[in-house]
């Protein structure tokens, strides 16, 4: 056996697993490895961005896009930790990332060196990391590392797929043994779990009972590249498909059969359809509290007097949030094949059964484009937020990615966009992470050059991370990042308007006595770090500019100056217990078509109504407030309101 060091090992065996690409920052921790890093140049490439949470970001967004892992690699102490909130934001989305740490040499364990974490064991940053990730190891021998690294990667792999942190003392990388390389771990996707026969039997029995079923989908199908064989399924049994923003594009979100989202900011025939529905068959979908109306029941669905099947290859997902009627352990595309075959053996059409329940949804999406066109059409200065979703998606191709920060542009696009293919949207959901949408977007352009990568992010998440404009110079990556520039953190603000009786306080960007509105001249900061900058204040602008930097083939940001003032519609509802809306009034806006049938008074649960184009107010057990429909323009006030 040849005697290798352990930094040389690590490195062949990233090469043998086929990672071109290791995202990592440099420190005293970890100067070892980066020598074998150069000395493989030729064969892997380290991308080192100005700060380790941009470089996990990068990863994430390379594994969602190409559905193959990378690695990351930070030194000791501050900067490893730099990596927790990013890592978090992976394991919640299900996002595959090998997470390579250093720490102290082994031989000053416990004595306290230079950035060594010891208050309840030596060399403890597998503790701080171990919450955000599938599992730690700490090799302390060369020896130990093709276990390690084989272990880490199948872990990484498997299952539902997720980071995991391989911790290595400054000496392992340097030290020699008599080792192997690692066989490289199964590349993922490639084991699939499938449900029993009496399993895939009892859910056709329950789909051909079904007069009102509806698919919702999640990250799962988009991990499982099931795409096909849901639009087959789908479409030979004619029910509506509901998507998480993980799951969007799995079905063409242009296909009649594509409702959209669902929950607070989803749109009005998914809650509808949801609400109504006497069968969900959820796929690899995990009915959070915002796909989900914070589980009140009655607002986005309607267990248990809906029936549930529930599929997902997490056995903790099944029955978290609502009890399945059937529960199966199964990998969304072994599922759906399964499915397909027994549909077809037994020769069931759900077409001619379902078509009162496509009616009544074909009338709930007509409500809700009467209701929603007037913004989509109206140009105005501050730019209406519609007007940015729909010319991004006039302008840019099918297969175009978006990632997506977290913020109020996240409402909107979730609530509007039209992904046409799967994994081209990428989103911080489940941990909702500031800084993922500006940066994921350098690694989804590596992960797919040839297409386009446009960034929509808020104008406080871009300042957390301006230094990707250096990265993207640095290493010649053309993407575009919108700024969606409203000056403020508004989707906290309107929560402060809502809850607090009008009042804000730090939220608002502003200088001066008179509070006037700030933010840095964005375009000027991306010229000033060579990238292509625009600023765009009409709307008629907008779409001109974008087509413009996409062709480039240039990094470039649009400065885009979005009214604030302009709220996304609530079609379900979002609780913050024990908050409550400040006032006894709810207003509620409906379509002119639908108002004369809408005026009356009715008495409904505080905090919890909800209205768009005209939708049915829902009654449930809480405080009364009184609601007044109200004869005038669909904009609502700023305030007292629940739209």
């Amino acid at each position: 056996m040849p005697k290798m060091k352990g930094a040389d090992l690590i490195t062949e065996y990233l090469i043998a697993s086929k990672m071109p690409y290791v995202f990592g920052i440099c420190g005293h921790g970890n100067v070892g490895m980066l020598d074998s890093l150069y000395q493989a140049r030729d064969r892997i490439k380290l991308v080192s961005p100005r700060h380790e949470q941009v470089a996990a970001h990068m990863a994430d967004a390379y594994f969602r896009v190409r559905h193959e892992a990378v690695a990351t690699l930070t030194s000791c102490g501050p900067g490893s930790c730099n990596i927790v909130m990013p890592l978090a934001c992976a394991i919640t989305d299900s996002s595959a990332i090998l997470a390579i740490t250093s720490n102290v040499p082994t031989s000053q364990f416990n004595r306290s060196p230079f950035q060594e974490v010891n208050a309840h064991y030596q060399a403890d940053f597998p503790n701080i990391i171990r919450p955000v990730v599938k599992r730690s190891w700490q090799p302390t021998r060369v020896d130990m590392l093709p276990l390690a690294l084989r272990q880490a990667t199948t872990t990484m792999l498997s299952g539902r797929p997720g980071p995991v942190n391989v911790d290595v003392p400054f000496n392992v990388y340097q030290e020699e043994g008599d080792v192997e390389v690692p066989k490289p771990a199964p590349k993922f996707g490639t084991q699939r779990s499938g449900a029993s026969p009496e399993e895939i039997a009892a859910c056709v029995d329950l789909i051909q009972k079904a007069s009102r079923p509806v698919i919702f989908i999640g990250h799962g199908v988009t991990l499982s590249e099931a795409s096909r064989e849901l639009t087959e399924f789908a479409r030979s049994q004619q029910i509506p498909v509901i998507s998480s923003p993980n799951g969007m594009g799995c079905l063409d979100m242009t296909d009649p059969l594509s409702l959209g989202f669902i929950g607070r900011n989803g749109a009005y025939p998914a809650n509808e359809a949801g609400r109504h529905a006497d069968l969900v068959i959820a796929i690899g979908a995990r009915f959070d509290d915002r796909s989900a109306s914070s589980w009140m029941s009655g607002y986005s669905w309607n267990f248990p007097h809906t029936r549930l099947i529930h599929v997902d290859v997490d056995h903790a997902e099944i029955g978290r949030n609502y009890p399945p009627d059937i529960g199966i352990l199964a990998d969304a595309k072994a599922f759906l094949e399964q499915l397909l075959s027994e549909l077809e053996r037994r020769r069931i059409d759900g077409a001619p059964r379902l078509q009162p329940w496509h009616a009544a949804i074909a009338g709930w999406r007509a409500e809700w484009q009467d209701f929603i066109r007037p913004g989509f059409e109206t140009h105005a200065t501050p730019i209406r937020p519609e007007r940015i979703v729909a010319d991004c998606r006039a302008v840019l191709p099918d297969d175009a990615v978006i990632s997506l920060d977290s913020g109020i542009h996240h409402n909107w696009f979730m609530q509007f966009w039209e992904a046409r293919r799967p994994q081209s949207m990428l989103n911080t959901w489940g941990y909702s992470g500031m800084g993922f949408g500006p940066s994921s977007i350098l690694g989804a352009k590596l992960a797919a050059p040839e297409r386009p990568c446009v960034a929509i992010c808020g104008d406080g998440g871009f300042t957390m991370v301006p230094h990707v404009l250096c990265t993207a110079v640095e290493y010649d990556i053309p993407v575009v990042w919108v700024v969606w520039n409203n000056f403020s953190w508004a989707a906290i603000r309107d929560l402060q308007y809502a809850y607090f009786d009008g009042r804000e306080i730090g939220t608002a960007f502003t200088k001066g006595p008179n509070r006037e509105p700030y933010n840095p001249d964005f375009a000027a900061w991306a010229r000033a770090a060579g990238v292509d900058g625009h600023t765009v204040t009409r709307s008629q602008d907008f779409a001109g500019v974008l087509e413009q930097a996409v062709a480039s083939g240039r990094p470039a940001l649009i400065d885009v100056h979005v009214d604030a003032d302009v709220r996304p519609p609530g079609t379900g509802a979002w609780a913050l217990p024990p908050l409550k809306p400040f006032s006894d009034t709810v207003h509620i806006y409906p379509s002119p078509a639908l108002f004369g049938v809408l005026r009356t008074i009715l008495l409904v649960p505080l905090s919890q109504s909800v209205c768009c184009a005209g939708a049915t107010v829902k009654v449930g057990v809480g405080s009364t407030c009184t609601v007044r429909l109200i004869d005038a323009p669909l904009q609502p006030p700023a305030t007292g309101v629940i739209w």
